[in-house]
């Protein structure tokens, strides 16, 4: 019913409206609706190319139309923000108050109703750099407690790579040449690492890497 009404009334100016949240959110459609409505000359550019543009126009209109309908902020369903963000049940809002002034006779249904849904965002900050990492922190504010972190890693990797036959002693010699850290990702990962894709006793640093 208001696209169709919108298309009557703008059909001398070419103007066709398919979709009302696609049609009217860059304030153009209303522009030229409220002209032909209500006489009203608005201060704004015909077409808003930019965003900036667009929401610097529909501020202009909307104020306009809180004015002309006389109406106070606080009883406003719809804002420039959502008017520019495609909310329909803000351009419905919107429409009617306006056909409701200017076309007291159109033929709304009474009483029609929306379901709306409303989705809560919640915000997490994620540090994706950060200035210190905990083991450089271990190794300049405790170090004397950085033999009991190794133990709890050693007691780790063997829990795994011990299904396996193996026993690490010393982490920094035997994960340098790669063939632990591999064979304990396999574990981890619940498959078995096919011997052929890599050394599994490298005797270069090209085998290793």
């Amino acid at each position: 019913l208001l696209i169709d009404w919108i298309n009557t009334t703008l059909k001398e100016e070419h103007i066709v409206v398919k979709s009302l949240e696609e049609d009217l959110y860059d304030g153009v459609v209303l522009h030229h609706l409220l002209e032909n409505l209500g006489s009203l000359k608005l201060d704004v550019d015909k077409i808003a190319l930019t965003e900036n543009k667009q929401r610097q126009k529909l501020s202009v209109i909307l104020e306009a139309v809180a004015k002309c309908l006389q109406l106070e902020e606080s009883q406003l369903k719809w804002s420039v923000e959502s008017i520019l963000r495609k909310d329909l049940l803000s351009t419905l809002h919107l429409l009617v108050a306006i056909a409701k002034h200017f076309k007291p006779n159109l033929a709304m249904p009474p009483n029609v109703q929306v379901e709306t849904i409303t989705i809560e965002v919640t915000v997490v900050s994620i540090f994706i750099t950060v200035e210190d990492d905990a083991f450089d922190e271990l190794f300049t504010r405790a170090p004397d407690k950085l033999n009991a972190v190794k133990q709890v890693f050693l007691q780790f990797v063997n829990q795994h790579v011990g299904k396996l036959g193996l026993s690490v002693q010393d982490i920094k010699s035997q994960f340098a040449d790669g063939v632990t850290l591999l064979l304990l990702i396999g574990q981890l990962e619940g498959y078995f690492l096919n011997l052929r894709d890599f050394f599994l006793t490298p005797a270069s640093t090209t085998e290793m890497v």
